[in-house]
């Protein structure tokens, strides 16, 4: 290999990526991915070593540059981005109440600029009762169009979605953790699903959902990072150096969500994906921070709160108090557990009955929500600005006494409110979440738990206040308020979100840039591991590991299992393989014509077995092209994968290799091709060790070999199917049983249900059942 770069090796590159494309729900081979990248960065090393020019130090100081140039971009836009969708929603959400007579344009708040009445408006606030000539508390004209708008808001937004780009919809994190971890889905992070996403999802915030945008926001960050980067030859080629862009953008998306940087960068190491080195750690806290900033720069709300339910809290916690954080975290347990079974009930009933009616479904839905909602105060307005209220001290000056929320004489109408609500809310969220709309299940769930929270905080409170006296109060002080009840909702909605997320230590994180005291992290984590405790009883994951394995996506999960049998038990034993001798060109050709297989072993030949290395399946494609071009083959030529015994170290790839073909018109040598170091291992290894080389390592298949001899492959579609197949054997009967066979049947059959999530104009794919090389990946039907 020479030390300069060939100077066609740029052309070679989108040559291949015109074959290769890293198709459409196929998974990234990370090894090979690593190995390229390398030769790329040390050939750019050497060419420059050996060019002392202004260009080559311009050349290397750009490449050390980009980095820093992607992240800070990806961090501003996030953050511009978030900040623009704060102030369209709560725009949407007043609207449904009223307008602004001097600027249709503004908020209730913008409009009532210090100069808020006591019913909530100004002067200058119109209500719709207003417009017809009666007063502005008329309930059932305000409530019609309440109920009006909102479903107004949910249909055009589901429309937007349906038509436009389907991939907008849901929630985005399931998706984003299996992109992540190499899983390709073409135009899943492209310009048009964040344009729509980001327009749908104020909508669907505003129209009163059980949903959040908190979620999504995480996929809009990715889209951002994804459209950003791409724009960088860099990242155009390396899909390890954009895996790294998209943690980094997961991370800043939660950062703006929150208004919490450090708890972003917690998240993506929690909950999205594998590996989490220092180069992504750091990537992940600086376009956190940077979006942190553009967002405080934007001020979207004029309060200097980055989000609506920022609070601060100045009083002792009790050690009494402990009592009741661990009600709140069993609570959190078992909404989470509750939320988890039947929402995927509700997600197997969408598929099968709903899923050619996503604009009825989402207006339905709306427009049940919106009337049950409008009655109770505290689900009538946005979640957020209600968790605002629930999280406050009654002293506080921000809120004041909201319908009676502080008024001991009112309380037993605001714990029978509170009560509601969180029901309904809870069974709002079971039926909303994973409706055709972008949705995210952060706010809502962390919204029923701030009223059930708030409920017991004020029952507490009510007793103590009743009974000042009795020995757990006794380290009560007599002239300051004991008991705040904003804690207890504060506390309730983190263990709501670590209950359905099965998050932990961001969640303490998150909470304590929330309200900014150290106090209150000690119950926070006492009942984050209630939480977490109850929650594992009903089994393991959170909602978005539980979507990943009901649609069926190639991914494992970070849980450990124990199976104990060796990994001969899982793999697949027929397999389509090229020999080092006598293999004729019309073979080859007919192999790639009707195999959709990613990948093929070579072997000395199909007697002895014996392992010669591995041909990609968009290499052997770019040989066969060129073989016919430039040395005139045809279907008698003879194709020999004789591997180069040359051990200097020459990467045998496409990419890495002279591109020039050896042989004539009647033997060709594909032998310099071939990649003589797959991963391989022996039969009889446990299955545990090779699920933990797919995850750390990431390669796209692994090689069973005995004593040299080829016996086997093994994929993560095949891993997932044998742990789908032990799921049934070991479930008694229960729903976790139908939860299971659909996690099987999905595997097999995620190409058709997703297919219909793809943007029009796709061609018809299909997934190929004959246990091929890359078995969980679609391909286009053979003609």
């Amino acid at each position: 290999m020479t030390n300069q770069l060939d100077p066609s090796h740029g052309e070679l590159e989108e040559e291949l990526a015109q074959i290769r494309r890293y198709e459409d729900f196929s998974t990234i081979d990370w090894v090979k991915d690593a190995i390229l990248e390398r030769y790329r960065q040390s050939s750019l090393e050497r060419q420059n070593k050996s060019d002392n020019s202004w260009r080559a130090w311009w050349q290397m100081t750009f490449e050390t540059a980009q980095t820093w140039i992607v992240v800070s971009l990806v961090g501003a836009a996030v953050g511009l981005n978030s900040a623009l969708i704060a102030i369209v929603t709560d725009w949407l959400s007043d609207i449904k109440l009223g307008y602004c007579s001097t600027g249709w344009w503004l908020n209730q708040q913008y409009c009532c600029w210090e100069i808020e009445g006591e019913d909530g408006g100004c002067e200058y606030w119109v209500f719709w009762s207003q417009t017809m000539g009666l007063g502005p508390d008329v309930f059932i004209v305000q409530w019609i169009f309440y109920v009006a708008l909102a479903t107004l808001f949910a249909a055009t937004c589901a429309y937007l979605v349906k038509s436009l780009a389907p991939y907008a919809a849901g929630s985005g994190i399931s998706e984003i953790k299996c992109i992540i971890a190499g899983f390709v889905m073409k135009g899943y992070l492209g310009g048009w699903t964040l344009l729509m996403k980001s327009v749908g999802l104020a909508m669907a915030v505003a129209s009163n959902l059980s949903i959040g945008k908190e979620g999504p926001s995480v996929h809009m960050a990715c889209c951002v990072g994804n459209v950003i980067s791409r724009s960088f030859s860099k990242y155009r080629t390396s899909k390890a150096e954009m895996r790294e862009i998209l943690t980094a953008s997961s991370a800043a998306g939660v950062a703006v969500a929150f208004g919490s940087p450090i708890g972003g960068v917690l998240f993506a190491l929690e909950e999205m994906t594998y590996t989490f080195s220092n180069r992504t750690l750091w990537k992940s806290f600086l376009c956190a921070m940077i979006a942190t900033i553009a967002l405080q720069a934007m001020n979207p709300f004029r309060t200097g709160k980055l989000v609506m339910f920022q609070v601060s809290y100045d009083r002792e916690w009790h050690n009494f108090e402990y009592l009741f954080v661990i009600i709140i975290g069993i609570f959190g347990g078992l909404y989470g557990a509750f939320v988890i079974k039947y929402n995927v009930l509700v997600a197997q009933f969408r598929k099968k009955y709903l899923k050619d009616h996503p604009i009825a479904e989402a207006a339905t839905l709306a427009f049940v929500t919106a009337v049950v909602a409008y009655p109770n105060v505290f689900m009538r307005i946005d979640m957020t600005e209600i968790m605002g209220i629930l999280f406050q001290e009654c002293e506080s000056a921000d809120t004041g006494d909201y319908y009676g929320l502080c008024q001991q004489s009112q309380l037993a109408r605001i714990v029978v409110l509170l009560l509601i609500a969180t029901m309904l809310r809870t069974f709002g969220t079971i039926i909303s979440y994973g409706c055709r709309v972008p949705c995210g299940i952060f706010v809502p769930s962390m919204a029923i738990g701030a009223t059930f929270g708030r409920m017991v905080g004020l029952l507490v409170k009510s007793w103590q206040d009743a009974d000042p006296e009795f020995f757990l109060f006794s380290t009560c002080k007599p002239d300051v308020p004991c008991i705040t009840p904003g804690t207890y909702a504060f506390l309730g909605a983190a263990a709501a979100l670590c209950g359905v997320m099965r998050i932990t230590v961001s969640v303490v994180v998150i909470m304590f840039e929330l309200t900014g005291q150290i106090t209150y992290i000690l119950p926070t984590m006492i009942a984050l591991m209630v939480t977490r405790a109850v929650g594992d009883r009903f089994g393991s994951g959170g909602i978005a590991d539980r979507y990943i394995r009901v649609n069926g996506y190639p991914f494992l999960e970070k849980e450990d299992h124990v199976y104990g049998v060796p990994v001969s038990n899982v793999m697949q034993r027929e397999m389509t393989i090229l020999t080092s001798k006598g293999m004729k060109f019309s073979e080859l050709e007919d192999i790639i014509r009707t195999t959709n297989y990613r990948g093929f072993p070579v072997v000395q030949n199909e007697y002895d077995m014996m392992l010669l290395g591995y041909m990609g399946r968009s290499e052997l494609i770019y040989l066969i092209e060129k073989a016919k071009t430039r040395n005139k083959a045809h279907d008698s030529t003879i194709v020999r994968f004789i591997p180069d015994e040359d051990d200097s170290g020459r990467l045998s790839s496409i990419s890495t290799a002279d591109h020039i073909i050896q042989g004539s018109s009647d033997v060709l040598d594909f032998g310099p091709y071939v990649d003589q170091t797959p991963i391989t291992v022996q039969p009889r290894l446990y299955l545990e060790t090779v699920m933990d080389m797919f995850k750390q390592l990431g390669p796209r298949v692994i090689l069973l070999e005995r004593r040299g001899r080829l016996v086997g492959l093994v994929t993560v579609k095949d891993v997932l199917k044998y742990m789908a197949h032990v799921e049934n054997l070991s479930s008694n009967g229960s729903g976790e049983e139908t939860i299971s066979r659909d996690c099987g049947d999905s595997i097999a059959g995620f190409a058709s249900r997703l297919f219909r999530r793809n943007n029009r104009g796709a061609n018809y794919m299909r997934l190929d059942h004959r246990t091929p090389d890359e078995s969980h990946e679609m391909h286009p039907a053979p003609y």
